[in-house]
């Protein structure tokens, strides 16, 4: 890249942040926290509700030190090994979260609990390494909370580490991150100032629930989606929404009925867009930074909004989330999901993708065509693979992005979409939109979906040659067939035919990523556009 090249991408990169992320980061770097200690933690408040059992998480302790993450295993030496650098940052993150204490059957390993538990406050001087940067003292502090409201009475060492860990938190506040970092802090501290009383848990808990209220409104968008546009951060953070309110149910009196109402009607909107965004194995789609076994799965989450007494209709044919900017169409048993979404907050597009009007499809329960989807964030070659546009199911352009994704979370120039329409016409559902991450080239793109087919048609104006359109096709279908006429075989032995009645078809090889650490080698459909111009119809019987 030329220095002029360079010199754009970081004003397009940069002029985005808030002025208060800016001087946030330069206080961040300048800081040097001094945390005195605490001899003696807050008294437990005690609790008067019911606490309701939480969403699970599939097990990752596998022995009393031995963890799975990112579908990698390690185990911890005799000592130590907490932040090992040769483990990747975010499976070292995983370690220091305790999600284990909340997880499927995590009763019967109680006493590895305890053990552990009391292992992490010996070897994780406090203010020290990864244990006590703020994301991972979040979470921890909120499993810790929740695993004791479970019926696991917290001992006096750990009550201690507990408070000095919220002491900690509540001077390093991820202002310069803000989005889901910034309100999971906040989450931590209402935590903390519910489970502990006395004048500094107060406190606690007035700085968390100020930032929920000022954040809230601003993540979560009318439509019910996460402002950050990724389903696997959605329900995180539908997860935080329905634990505060069983915390604050578990203690109550103490958070505003006006705040428990709002609560539950932002979480009641989250589950419609949840339902709405699922393919129907019961799975998230693969739009931006996603992977499936991160969050709670759907299902769970579901149940334990109905245990707070919270629920939502499935969704209709034809859904379009106007505020997020996704849009479903629903045909028989075929389901599509379109992205013609901006690619995230300007402000913090660090797990978005070059995956403008991208789609994916299933015909009954198997997934037909997908996006690549996220095995990684360790900044290199993979990552950035994974989010460049000719990973995803849509039209690259001369083997550029459409949006200028570096740098492991950096985003320079972002596509912009627009002329969004979405409609029934007859039998079909149809959606269009266009987006100019090309700059003076538009892509628009059109799709039709009834009982009998799904038509995909692209149209590039203002030039675009060297242009394809890839239809990313699950591990499980296997494709024969060209150059225009191809069939694509299900495992349950359906067979789906692709007309390609504009553009040249070859298959080319791709890779598809549903979990953190898992890739598998797929093929893809990759259609030349003729002129500027593609049509591709899938149909099944």
């Amino acid at each position: 890249m030329t220095p002029i090249g360079k010199a754009l991408r970081y004003w397009h990169t940069l002029r985005n942040l808030k002025p208060s992320q800016v001087t946030a980061r330069v206080s961040l770097r300048l800081s040097r926290p001094v945390l005195a200690p605490m001899a003696e933690a807050p008294a437990l408040r005690a609790a008067a509700g019911a606490w309701q059992p939480p969403a699970a998480r599939s097990a990752s302790l596998l022995a009393p030190t031995s963890f799975r993450f990112l579908n990698h295993s390690h185990s911890l030496p005799k000592r130590g090994g907490w932040d090992d650098p040769a483990l990747e940052k975010l499976w070292r993150y995983n370690l220091h979260y305790f999600d284990d204490l909340n997880a499927v059957d995590a009763a019967s390993r109680t006493a590895w609990h305890r053990d552990l538990i009391a292992r992490w406050i010996a070897e994780n001087p406090p203010a020290m390494g990864t244990a006590w940067e703020p994301y991972p003292t979040s979470l921890r502090i909120v499993n810790w909370i929740k695993w004791s409201l479970s019926g696991n009475a917290l001992d006096a060492a750990a009550q201690r580490s507990l408070a000095l860990q919220a002491r900690w938190l509540s001077g390093r506040l991820e202002t310069h991150l803000l989005g889901n970092h910034y309100f999971a802090n906040a989450k931590a501290l209402t935590f903390a100032g519910l489970f502990f009383e006395g004048a500094e848990a107060d406190r606690w808990r007035a700085s968390g629930l100020g930032i929920i209220h000022r954040e809230l409104p601003e993540q979560v968008l009318a439509d019910g989606g996460n402002f950050e546009r990724s389903p696997m951060y959605h329900d995180i953070f539908l997860e935080d929404v329905l634990d505060l309110m069983n915390a604050a149910e578990d203690f109550p009196g103490l958070v505003p009925a006006a705040t428990l109402y709002d609560w539950r009607e932002t979480a009641g909107r989250m589950l419609s867009w949840q339902a709405a965004m699922l393919h129907p194995d019961g799975a998230i789609a693969l739009f931006n930074d996603a992977a499936q076994d991160i969050a709670p799965s759907p299902a769970r989450l579901v149940d334990y909004a109905a245990r707070l007494g919270i629920t939502a209709q499935g969704p209709d044919s034809l859904v379009h989330m106007a505020d997020s900017g996704y849009v479903r169409l629903q045909a028989g048993d075929a389901v599509a999901l379109l992205d013609v979404a901006p690619i995230g907050p300007d402000y913090l597009p660090g797990h978005a993708h070059a995956d403008t009007l991208s789609f994916e499809l299933s015909v009954g329960k198997q997934r037909v065509i997908v996006n690549g989807g996220t095995s990684t964030y360790q900044p290199g070659a993979t990552r950035a693979r994974e989010r460049a546009t000719h990973a995803h199911s849509t039209v690259e352009l001369a083997g550029r992005n459409s949006s200028d994704v570096w740098g492991g979370f950096r985003v320079g120039r972002r596509a912009s979409p627009f002329d969004v329409s979405v409609q029934r016409k007859g039998p079909a559902r149809e959606a269009a939109a266009s987006h100019n991450g090309y700059g003076r080239i538009i892509h628009r793109r059109h799709w039709s979906l009834d009982d009998a087919a799904l038509t995909v048609s692209d149209a590039l104006q203002g030039g675009g040659s060297e242009a394809t359109a890839r239809f990313i096709l699950h591990p499980e279908v296997r494709p024969e067939g060209g150059p225009r006429d191809w069939t694509l075989n299900l495992p349950d032995g359906r067979r789906l035919e692709a007309r390609v009645e504009c553009g040249k078809a070859v298959l080319e090889d791709a890779i598809y990523a549903p979990e953190f650490g898992k890739r598998f080698a797929t093929r893809c459909l990759a259609v030349t556009l003729d002129d500027g111009q593609g049509c591709t119809r899938l149909s099944w019987n």
